[in-house]
C-alpha cells in the first residue's frame, strides 16, 4: 500500500527543513557593525567575528616606562602622524622580556589620543588580536576598512614556531596581498625575537633547503613588513632602581631610601634579572607590606 501523498510531502519538507538548519548552522554569521563609540579599545573575538569593547584598558602611565626614552618617543611620533591621518609605518618592538614593550603600546595610544582629541581631532581605537588567531586577520580588516576611525591592531607576544604557516598569512595582510593594510589600520606587535622565529627554525631550514638563502629570506621577510624595528634591552642596575623609584613616587609609597635600593636590589638578585617587570613586582610587594594600596596597574 502506498503512503499518502500529503504524508510524503510532509516528511520530505521536515528532511529538507532539517538540511537548511543544518547549513545555516556551518554558514559563519555576518559579523555585526560594532559600536566603536562604545570604548577607546577592543579585543577582537574570531569565533563570533566580534569586537569586545574593554571599558578600562590596563596600562601604565607614560612617565613610570623608564629607560626607553628613544623608543618610546619613536613610536609616540609614529602613532601620531598615524592619528592625524598621515604615512605612518607598521611597527615591531622586540628585545629583552619585562621592559615594557606592550606597556608602551597601550601608554602611547592613550598619549596620542590625549593629544589628538585636545587638537580637536578623533578618537584612535586599539584593537587586540591574540596570537592564535592570526588567520583571522583579513576578516578583521575587512570589518575595519572604510570604517572612518583609525585603528592600531595589537598583538602581544607574536611569534611562530615550528611547521607553523600563519605568518604568511600575516605577510599578505601587513603589505603583501591584493588589498594591502587598510589605510586607516596601523599593525603593531611585541616579541622578544627580532625575527619572529627561533634561531634554530632558521638553521633549520638553512641546512635543509636547496636554496638556503631563499627559505631564509622567506623567514625573515616577515620582520621587513613592519617599517619600525624597536629594539629593547636589558636595563642597567641605575635604570632598574630608577623604575623602583618612579612607582614609590608614583604611588606615594613612605619608605627610607637605603632601605629601598637595598631591598629592590635584592629582589633583582633573587629573580635573576633587572627589568620594568621585576621592578613592579618588587613595588607590588613592598606596597603590600606596607598597607599602601596601589590605585593603578602596571605590567
Amino acid at each position: 500500500m502506498n503512503p499518502k501523498p500529503e504524508l510524503v510531502d510532509s516528511a520530505l519538507i521536515s528532511s529538507l527543513q532539517r538540511i537548511a538548519d543544518a547549513l545555516e548552522r556551518l554558514v559563519p554569521r555576518a559579523a555585526s557593525a560594532p559600536d566603536f563609540d562604545a570604548a577607546d579599545a577592543f579585543v577582537w573575538h574570531p569565533a563570533t567575528r566580534e569586537l569586545a569593547p574593554v571599558p578600562r584598558v590596563n596600562r601604565v602611565d607614560m612617565s613610570l616606562l623608564k629607560g626607553i626614552d628613544r623608543v618610546r618617543d619613536t613610536l609616540v611620533e609614529n602613532t601620531e602622524r598615524f592619528a592625524r591621518g598621515l604615512p605612518a609605518n607598521n611597527a615591531l618592538l622586540w628585545g629583552a622580556r619585562g621592559m615594557g614593550k606592550s606597556s608602551l603600546v597601550k601608554a602611547a595610544h592613550a598619549a596620542v589620543n590625549a593629544t589628538v582629541t585636545a587638537a580637536g581631532g578623533g578618537r584612535l581605537k586599539l584593537i587586540e588580536i591574540h596570537r592564535e588567531d592570526i588567520e583571522s586577520l583579513p576578516d578583521l580588516m575587512a570589518l575595519l576598512r572604510g570604517s572612518i576611525h583609525r585603528f592600531i591592531v595589537f598583538c602581544d607576544d607574536l611569534s611562530f614556531d615550528g611547521a607553523d604557516t600563519t605568518y604568511k598569512s600575516l605577510k599578505a595582510v601587513l603589505e603583501g596581498g591584493i588589498e594591502g593594510r587598510p589605510e586607516n589600520v596601523i599593525f603593531y606587535a611585541t616579541s622578544n625575537r627580532r625575527h619572529l622565529m627561533p634561531r634554530e627554525m632558521m638553521d633549520n631550514e638553512r641546512a635543509t633547503a636547496i636554496n638556503p638563502g631563499e627559505a631564509i629570506e622567506e623567514k625573515v621577510s616577515l620582520s621587513d613588513r613592519f617599517g619600525l624595528w624597536l629594539g629593547f634591552h636589558r636595563c642597567t642596575q641605575d635604570e632598574y632602581l630608577a623604575m623602583v623609584q618612579g612607582y614609590v613616587n608614583h604611588f606615594r609609597i613612605p619608605v627610607d631610601p637605603e632601605t629601598l635600593r637595598a631591598e629592590a636590589l635584592e629582589w633583582a638578585t633573587t629573580r635573576g634579572s633587572r627589568s620594568g617587570r621585576v621592578a613592579w613586582q618588587y613595588v607590588q610587594d613592598l606596597a603590600g607590606r606596607l598597607g599602601v594600596p596601589l590605585t593603578a596597574s602596571a605590567a
